[in-house]
Order: structure tokens, then C-alpha cells, then sequence
């Protein structure tokens, strides 16, 4: 008798995790994170270069500076990204997500 196997592959896996309904749309949602991140790596030079910050060089404050500039530019681009892919509420539902978590943790400071 052969025994038949579960079917667990990692797309699998994030579609229940994500709660989508195919894996059509676990692979447009790993576009749009895919799209998202070569985005933000693309522009950031230009926008530091604007700013008049040196990439060559480490420190705190760029750090701190990166973190403010990159991270909401990456959400907004995730969205963007997400609507260009018909994925926009999986995107939205999560962003929500992020700025409740965020608020919290600003909250108790």
C-alpha cells in the first residue's frame, strides 16, 4: 500500500499562514515584496546622495536617519506594489497591522 503524501510545500505554507485563497496570489505577493525591496535599494543612494549623506561612511545617526526615511517609504512602495499586483487589501490588512504594532510600542513609552 502507498502511502500519500501531504502536500507542505513552502507556498503552501504561506497561504494558509497569509489566509489566501490561491497560490496565484502567495506568488503576486511575493512579487510585490520582491518589487518593494529592489525598489527601496535602487532609490536610496539618489536620496542620501540629495540629502548630502555619505553611504561610505557607518554611524548612529545615519542609521537613525535610514530608519526614518526608508522604512515609511517602503510601506507607501509596498502598497503602491501590492495595487499593482491586485493585492492591495492583503497589503492594507497588514499595514494596519504594522502601525497598530508600531503605535504600541510608541504608546508606552
Amino acid at each position: 500500500m502507498v502511502k500519500e503524501r501531504k502536500n507542505s510545500g513552502f507556498l503552501n505554507k504561506l497561504q494558509a499562514k497569509w489566509k489566501l485563497q490561491s497560490l496565484w496570489q502567495v506568488v503576486w505577493v511575493l512579487v510585490a515584496f520582491a518589487c518593494t525591496g529592489t525598489t527601496v535599494l535602487l532609490i536610496k543612494e539618489p536620496i542620501f546622495a540629495l540629502l548630502g549623506v555619505n553611504m561610505e561612511e557607518g554611524g548612529f545617526w545615519k542609521t537613525v536617519l535610514y530608519l526614518l526615511l526608508v522604512l515609511p517609504l517602503y510601506q507607501v512602495l509596498l502598497l503602491v506594489y501590492g495595487f499593482i499586483f491586485g493585492q492591495f487589501g492583503f497589503f492594507w490588512e497588514k499595514e494596519k497591522q504594522f502601525l497598530k504594532r508600531m503605535g504600541r510600542v510608541f504608546s508606552r513609552s
